[in-house]
């Protein structure tokens, strides 16, 4: 079946960087001076990833390298590269283009795609339309974000929920030479939508490191304005009330309904956030990748991880749709329904 929304595009393979060392919540809890089992109680996180040294484009390169290997590609493969990180290793040039750098890659385009928690599904938007056009016919696309880096110990809501990540993915157009890819049932992003609520623009944010709060326009202590800050509550209130009409408006570009989904690939946002999902779509809950527990929030790496956690164990495969959902720093809600 196709529809006016549908893109041919094929996600030729994932993958994902291996963290430097994980952080279990007891650990936590020990250096914290908390009674144990606190974090996790708390967050619902077991453990998570943190990469004390090393900076995101070596990050994502490892994911990169991962994924051209999965996908038996070479660097020579990649007409274009997109990093679609919520933070960035400096304020210029792009990610992309010192992840370009780290990969050792020729002399490609490379650009990056900011919408925080859900940047990886606003750039296979992006790259979809690309790919559709002719304009390119291989892409990298990864998300990378080192959330450790940014966070306040003493706010043990976001302390002990976000851990650091990075995955890619190479997507290419269909052949045109491939009758498979010609079918109405090939591979396609079927629908993609986004929806920018700017009222709780505040809510989730680090406020320091850009133009409008520079160093000699702060009188405090600057670092002040470098820690990430959230307003879980707020969030949920501006996303929860929206969620079943974006999710039904999603579904219908797409020409299905929820029984023609085979496999929910939300952003491991939190277990707030997790248990709303369970809770609105009507789908069997063995059917909702949940990777939450694990890794906890990765920003813009939690979606994509939980897509190659679907893809490497086969619970997603060639031929089956996926919905693919989040909610962002914005605040924007947004999603995909991707025919693998």
């Amino acid at each position: 079946m196709t529809t006016p929304h549908a893109r041919p595009l094929r996600i030729l393979a994932t993958g994902v960087s291996t963290p430097a060392r994980w952080v279990e919540s007891g650990e936590l809890d020990a250096r914290l001076g908390l009674t144990p089992g606190t974090v996790f109680a708390r967050t619902g996180v077991a453990r998570r990833g943190v990469e004390p040294d090393r900076n995101a484009a070596e990050v994502s390169a490892q994911a990169a390298r991962a994924a051209l290997d999965r996908a038996g590609l070479g660097l020579n493969a990649i007409d274009a590269v997109v990093c679609a990180n919520a933070s960035h290793d400096q304020a210029m040039p792009c990610n992309a283009a010192l992840l370009h750098r780290a990969l050792g890659l020729r002399a490609v385009p490379a650009f990056d795609v900011n919408a925080s928690c859900i940047g990886f599904l606003m750039a296979l938007d992006l790259v979809a339309s690309l790919l559709a056009s002719g304009r390119y016919r291989r892409v990298l696309v990864t998300s990378c974000d080192l959330a450790s880096r940014a966070l306040d110990a003493q706010d043990l809501d976001t302390y002990g929920l976000f851990g650091d990540g990075a995955a890619a993915a190479v997507v290419e157009t269909a052949h045109a030479d491939d009758p498979a890819d010609n079918a109405a049932d090939g591979p396609a992003l079927l629908s993609a939508r986004f929806e920018t609520w700017s009222e709780a623009a505040h809510a989730c944010e680090i406020p320091g490191g850009g133009s409008r709060l520079t160093p000699d326009r702060y009188p405090g202590d600057y670092r002040d304005v470098c820690t990430f800050r959230m307003d879980g509550k707020r969030l949920y209130r501006a996303v929860a009330d929206r969620f079943d009409d974006f999710v039904a408006a999603l579904l219908a570009d797409a020409g299905l309904d929820l029984h023609a989904i085979d496999r929910v690939i939300p952003h491991q946002a939190s277990a707030l956030g997790m248990a709303h999902v369970f809770k609105r779509l009507a789908v069997p809950r063995d059917r909702i990748e949940d990777i939450f527990a694990a890794h906890g929030n990765q920003v813009s790496a939690s979606l994509p991880t939980a897509l190659h956690s679907a893809l490497a164990s086969g619970r997603l495969r060639a031929g089956e749709t996926a919905l693919l959902i989040g909610t962002a720093a914005g605040v924007t809600l947004g999603g995909a329904v991707l025919r693998l």
